[in-house]
């Protein structure tokens, strides 16, 4: 296949941020966006630059200019839409998170493989160049003991949560929140690094209880999970009620690594300890040497996007591995459903079985 034709399940803003991105990826052709309302679909796809609008799913997948389906509509509807879309014979790009829990993310996956279809998260930290500059400067801070990963900014929608109004990004019904709308950055990240960890400790800020109707139950505007490994400990920290303004940092036992952005990794450091510094130059340090400081080279990008993009039409065109991405995906699901556990938020996906 020379190109990938997309039909696009979703209106939003992320929606028409991946259209933009497609138009920087050779291989990626944007056919049009699905809505339930004919002159939306209409309106959006010609101000994108697409030739047909689509008035249902079904429609998408029917349509022979259609390869895959990229699904940005609510955290709910990810699975079943997905599902719905591979086994039309469409691959998926599936918007973060892939589903509302592990259980659902797996059988999209393994309905993929049944139907030798291609199905990924669209993770963009994963796939930027970004992640790698960090790891690689990761390893020449020697053993890694704590990282602290962090994701916070104010959310407007929570006006209405202190308004007593309903709003979609904090609505258990909807399978969203804090930690599945943001926190997800840091904990797919952490998993990228240094895979997955052996226990996890989540403490939530709640911002709806279970009887709370205007959230759907529980949910949760911030929070904080500890991470433990064998040989570490990591921190992460997630907000859509506050504006966090610190840096990520990866310690090590020879140095430090500062960087900004869980999603759009960006403006980093490594400060090396004087003597870890001078043994990799290959000389002694005398005692009164400061610590060496290195800014992080990151490639500018206006939409990294098109990492995750490209990445997806490589897969499809020339039958690069998705098992990696797959991976990252089910252990991050399955580190949120514990935390989601801890924190008492419940999903109706939670019990439900699909088919």
């Amino acid at each position: 296949m020379e190109r990938v034709g997309f039909a696009v399940v979703g209106t939003s803003a992320i929606a028409e941020a991946m259209v933009e991105a497609m138009a920087g990826v050779d291989r990626a052709q944007y056919v049009g966006s699905v809505s339930r309302s004919a002159e939306r679909a209409a309106s959006v796809t010609a101000r994108l630059g697409g030739t047909t609008p689509f008035l249902s799913r079904e429609a998408a997948c029917a349509c022979s200019e259609v390869d895959a389906v990229y699904i940005a509509s609510p955290n709910a509807l990810h699975a079943e839409q997905a599902l719905a879309c591979i086994r039309a014979g469409k691959h998926v790009l599936v918007e973060k998170p892939l589903a509302a829990n592990e259980a659902e993310a797996q059988m999209v996956f393994d309905e993929a493989r049944a139907h030798g279809v291609v199905a990924m998260e669209a993770m963009r930290s994963v796939h930027d160049p970004g992640l790698d500059v960090i790891r690689r400067a990761i390893e020449r801070v020697g053993q890694v003991r704590r990282a602290s990963l962090r994701f916070g900014k104010y959310s407007s929608r929570y006006d209405e949560v202190l308004a007593g109004r309903q709003t979609n990004i904090f609505d258990a019904r909807l399978a969203t929140g804090a930690l599945m709308d943001i926190g997800v950055y840091c904990v797919e990240a952490m998993v990228a690094l240094f895979g997955a960890p052996s226990a996890v400790a989540c403490a939530p800020v709640l911002i709806g209880h279970a009887d709370t109707q205007a959230t759907g139950g529980a949910i949760d505007g911030a929070g904080t999970i500890i991470a433990r490994y064998d040989n570490k400990v990591v921190e992460l920290s997630y907000s859509k009620i506050t504006q966090d303004l610190l840096a990520c940092q990866v310690e090590g036992e020879l140095g430090t690594v500062t960087f900004r952005g869980a999603s759009i990794p960006s403006e980093g450091t490594i400060r090396l300890r004087a003597q870890a510094a001078a043994r990799q130059q290959g000389y002694s340090a005398g005692a009164s040497d400061a610590d060496r400081v290195e800014e992080l080279a990151f490639e500018p990008c206006a939409n990294n996007m098109c990492y995750e993009l490209e990445d997806f039409v490589g897969c499809i065109c020339e039958g690069d591995s998705v098992e990696p991405y797959r991976t990252f995906t089910i252990e991050t699901l399955s580190i949120m459903d514990e935390a989601r556990r801890q924190a008492g938020i419940v999903f109706p996906e939670d019990g439900r079985a699909m088919r």
